[in-house]
């Protein structure tokens, strides 16, 4: 048995980069993208190839297996291992150079694919193959498993744009595999020479043949070419240290034909028939897979025919060509380059989103990729749907119809024995399906464990047994990938599901989209990395900390991968007091960004204020949490003592703000905002109120309004009322107060009720004082009862309060039906305007805006009112997605400082930066705009702050 001190010893004094056989290290590298689950003793990031080789030998010494691994998103459980494994995104993560006249770049094999893209799209050049986690994949992880992308009925496989390979093998040896036998390990070519007839019989031809080792490719009519052999062979046989790849010319200009079917067998039937006319993809999609937002032509099934040309004319020619030849229900042809990307995220997010079933069920890989010929595809899916059908299965295909490959994620139950048993006979018979249409079990995500057992059925023992002596010859020792190809484990053991609690965990949130299932709900998160993506896109939030430092533990999958530890109990042993779980999710801002932008809509947010709530839990806390937690009480005492004045006077002594922020927990670096004299509803109560003939709505006074931003409140008033509608307060007494009672004073309602105002909780549910934020949340809904007998909406400024109110009342109160009925009330500004007002037109203001987007807004609420609000009052332009980094209390957070700030200089900076200076800053958050004062110096203001302005001409 190896002790493993003596191999955390060796391998750190032979190796300059991170060794790490901490908890959190192995935690977050036990899975993959895949139904897998290894835990690995730890995880080396290599500087170059001599640490590499070092890390081999080490390994070697003390028999442990070594796996490699890049961005984790395999599908088949192939960067899983239960050895050492080598993270190469860390350090070994660069372009080395790029060569336009040449169209070759050398890359190491944690580049990310679109860093290569970015580089060549200058030079009109782009790497051809391109998987749908092309954000995230690395250039190794795609060489080890031959990606190939949507693009592939043009530009092939990563084979096909693989030249060169530096490879270290597993006894240190140093090769150049290329054309021409070079690079080959010694008995190759001899091995080779004897099985020709095997090599060239045994492997079927089609497209995306991607089970086994391709060593066809040895063969002499093809080159010999040992780079080519090694694509694919998923880490067992060498390891990647550099590549020499192959760019090709980007056309000019694209057009997208949308080809509407009735089904996805029309769809498929018809796709080989496009082929001739030379499209660059032939995706197929189902309407299962579609969000009912997304405007598509009419079907039950769609071809995403993309064409290509030196001119808009030309690509658009070729994509009328396609729609005049193809027969179909209905169809449509987009040239606007902002709408194809709509089109294709929905495409890409589709490996994310098939993991549900329409009605919740939750689905998985594990028959992710097969591909058949091309002209085979509607009969192999005929016959593939009719065998779901006879094991009670359901999954929904998608996919390169073009190429015969199909993904699709199906309802296999994998928690149960006789569930795990279906799982294994369907695979059985599918793969026989499979081999019966001429296919291959794997078109693009390899073998790994999920079909590696099966490859005898597809190539028939001998071969089988040649891959193994290839393997030997390779890899004599076994020590690489062990498991994966040759000699593989079953395909129904090491399952990630089964170390997971089978009885419900005590929870405080509902987890309603997951049947009130804890686990269910840190199941969601299936690994395919979006939140990884290292540049948000669009209006784009999630993962902003993962942006920020780069590291995995601070993703989303990252953090998921942490909590699915803490249940297993394996790695992360001390459950909800876990250290490593916490110091993960320090640094997520609860921002919801992955509510909207995970595929999966994974919930961090929530699930940090469940485990913050669980982990404190008779426990002193850190001393923001009181700080800034219980805001809403510190701001109502100094509004009811009236001395506003006098603590914006001690925040400005320097020594007193300085122990006021070390007592509180808060940041040095922050400055304490100024509390408003004149509260909110003070001002209110004051006011001459306008009749008004409209609607009835109901103004929230969130925390910030009140306190800190009151002219927020007293613009919104302002435009409220312009636009006819009558506006009030909600009761401050209870029981027996009235909508807008605000300035009630009535002697019988003061001896028989309690004075209080309403609250979302949002400050106590982000810090998990979900006790406390349950109370609050109750009173706040006992004072509502008034107003929820009418049918007046609530009208909420904050965006942060309104997606409290829409979505953390009714899972937190899941018990009271008044939070649900809470939650359909509430309304944002703009949407109150456009539902109560919708013949009010706003004061022209005619000028471009600038700034961000809320993050809540972005993940919860949504932003098309708002955009058309600003339309008819003549505001241009966008906003910047990503998240402003303060985010309510995170920012403020001593040790925050430095991420808070990278998150605003992503995009909110920049983009008020580049502005025109007659730009109007809008910042509807009261994070967004202290943010911008505290770090750009520029004030933001409120939408309905600009429109209150205008209206004053």
């Amino acid at each position: 048995m190896t002790d493993h001190r003596d191999l955390l010893a060796g391998l750190r004094a032979a190796v300059r980069g991170e060794v790490d056989f901490g908890t959190t290290a192995r935690a977050l590298t036990t899975m993959d993208a895949s139904n897998y689950r290894r835990v690995p003793l730890g995880v080396v990031a290599p500087r170059d190839a001599d640490d590499v080789a070092a890390a081999l030998s080490v390994c070697r010494t003390h028999g442990v297996p070594v796996v490699p691994r890049g961005g984790g998103t395999s599908i088949a459980g192939q960067a899983t291992g239960t050895g050492v494994v080598l993270d190469f995104t860390r350090h070994m993560n660069r372009l080395l150079s790029l060569d336009p006249r040449a169209r070759t770049a050398v890359v190491q094999p944690g580049l990310v694919l679109d860093r290569l893209q970015e580089a060549a799209a200058p030079h009109g050049l782009r790497f051809g193959p391109d998987p749908s986690t092309h954000g995230r994949c690395t250039l190794g992880g795609m060489i080890g498993n031959n990606s190939c992308g949507s693009h592939s009925v043009a530009w092939g496989t990563t084979a096909d744009s693989v030249r060169e390979l530096s490879v270290v093998t597993p006894r240190g040896e140093r090769l150049r595999p290329g054309r021409g036998w070079a690079g080959a390990p010694a008995g190759l070519r001899e091995l080779v020479d004897g099985e020709l007839a095997r090599l060239r019989t045994g492997f079927p031809d089609l497209p995306r043949r991607i089970s086994g080792y391709a060593l066809d490719a040895l063969l002499p009519e093809k080159g010999a070419d040992v780079a080519r052999s090694l694509c694919g062979s998923e880490g067992t046989l060498g390891v990647l240290t550099e590549a020499v790849v192959e760019l090709v010319r980007a056309p000019r200009a694209r057009a997208l034909a949308v080809l509407a079917y009735a089904d996805e067998s029309g769809a498929a039937e018809a796709a080989a028939g496009l082929l001739p006319f030379g499209p660059l993809t032939v995706e197929g999609m189902a309407a299962d897979l579609v969000p009912s937002s997304v405007d598509l032509p009419r079907g039950g099934a769609w071809l995403f025919v993309e064409t290509g040309g030196d001119t808009d004319g030309e690509a658009r020619a070729r994509a009328d060509a396609i729609v005049r030849a193809a027969d179909v229900v209905d169809s449509l042809v987009v040239t606007d380059p902002a709408r194809q990307r709509a089109l294709w995220r929905v495409r890409e997010d589709a490996s994310g989103t098939a993991t549900r079933m329409p009605d919740g069920t939750e689905a998985w890989p594990g028959w992710e990729d097969c591909a058949v010929p091309p002209a085979r595809l509607g009969a192999y899916l005929r016959d593939f749907r009719g065998l779901l059908a006879a094991h009670g299965l359901r999954g929904v295909p998608y996919g390169h119809f073009g190429d015969g490959c199909i993904h699709v994620r199906i309802d296999f139950d994998l928690l149960t024995g006789p569930g795990v048993a279906r799982f294994r006979s369907f695979s059985e018979e599918l793969a026989d399906l499979v081999v019966a249409h001429g296919g291959s079990l794997s078109g693009e995500h390899g073998d790994g464990q999920a079909r590696a057992e099966l490859l005898p059925r597809m190539y028939g023992a001998r071969t089988v047994a040649l891959f193994e002596r290839v393997k030997a010859l390779w890899d004599p020792d076994d020590l690489l990938n062990p498991g994966m190809l040759v000699r593989p484990a079953p395909l129904d053991a090491n399952l990630r599901f089964a170390v997971l609690p089978r009885e419900p965990v005590d929870v405080a949130f509902g987890y309603p989209a997951d049947a009130g299932d804890f686990s269910a709900a840190v199941r969601r998160c299936v690994g395919v990395a979006k939140c990884r993506t290292e540049s948000a896109s669009g209006p784009a939030v999630m993962c902003p900390s993962f942006r920020a430092t780069g590291e995995e533990r601070h993703s989303t999958r990252g953090r998921a991968r942490l909590l699915h530890e803490m249940l297993a109990g394996e790695v992360v042993t001390d459950g909800w007091r876990s250290t490593e779980v916490r110091d993960a999710l320090d640094l997520c801002l609860s921002c919801k960004g992955c509510r909207s932008d995970c595929p999966v809509e994974v919930d961090m947010a929530t699930y940090k204020a469940e485990f913050l709530h669980h982990h404190y839990e008779g426990r002193r806390r850190p001393a923001a949490h009181y700080a800034m937690g219980w805001l809403p009480v510190w701001l109502g005492w100094v509004a009811r003592t009236r001395t506003a004045a006098v603590a914006n006077g001690l925040a400005s002594v320097g020594l007193l703000a300085r122990a006021a922020k070390r007592l509180g927990g808060i940041a040095r670096e922050r400055g304490i905002p100024r509390v408003a004299g004149e509260t909110f509803t003070r001002w209110w109560r004051g006011r001459r109120a306008s009749p008004g003939d409209g609607a009835l709505v109901v103004l929230w006074p969130d925390t910030f309004t009140e306190h800190l931003s009151p002219s927020v409140g007293r613009a919104a008033v302002r435009v409220l009322e312009a636009a006819g509608l009558r506006v009030a307060l909600p009761p401050t007494l209870r029981p027996g107060g009235r909508v807008g009672d605000a300035r009630s004073r009535s002697a019988l309602s003061l001896l028989t009720a309690r004075r209080a105002r309403v609250c979302c909780g949002l400050t106590y549910v982000s810090t998990g004082q979900l006790d406390r934020a349950r109370t609050v949340l109750t009173r706040t809904l006992d004072l509502l009862e008034p107003v929820l007998a009418t049918d007046a909406p609530l009208v909420v400024l904050e965006p942060s309060c309104a997606a409290a109110l829409r979505t953390d009342a009714p899972e937190l109160l899941h018990d009271d039906p008044r939070a649900a009925r809470l939650a359909a009330r509430v309304l944002t500004f703009a949407e109150t305007l456009e539902r109560y007002a919708p013949d009010w037109t706003p004061p022209p203001v005619n000028r471009p805006v600038t700034g961000q987007t809320h993050c809540h807004q972005h993940a919860v609420l949504g932003e098309e009112p708002d955009r058309r609000l600003r339309a008819a009052a003549g505001l241009t332009g966008d906003l910047a997605g990503g998240c402003c980094g303060l985010a309510g209390n995170f920012g403020f957070e001593k040790g925050h400082y430095e991420v808070s700030a990278a998150c605003a200089e992503e995009q909110l900076l920049p983009a008020v930066r580049e502005a025109p200076e007659s730009s109007v800053v809008l910042a509807d958050g009261f994070s967004c705009r202290t943010q911008l004062d505290q770090l750009a110096g520029v004030r933001g203001r409120h939408l309905a702050e600009v429109l209150a302005e205008a209206l004053e001409y």
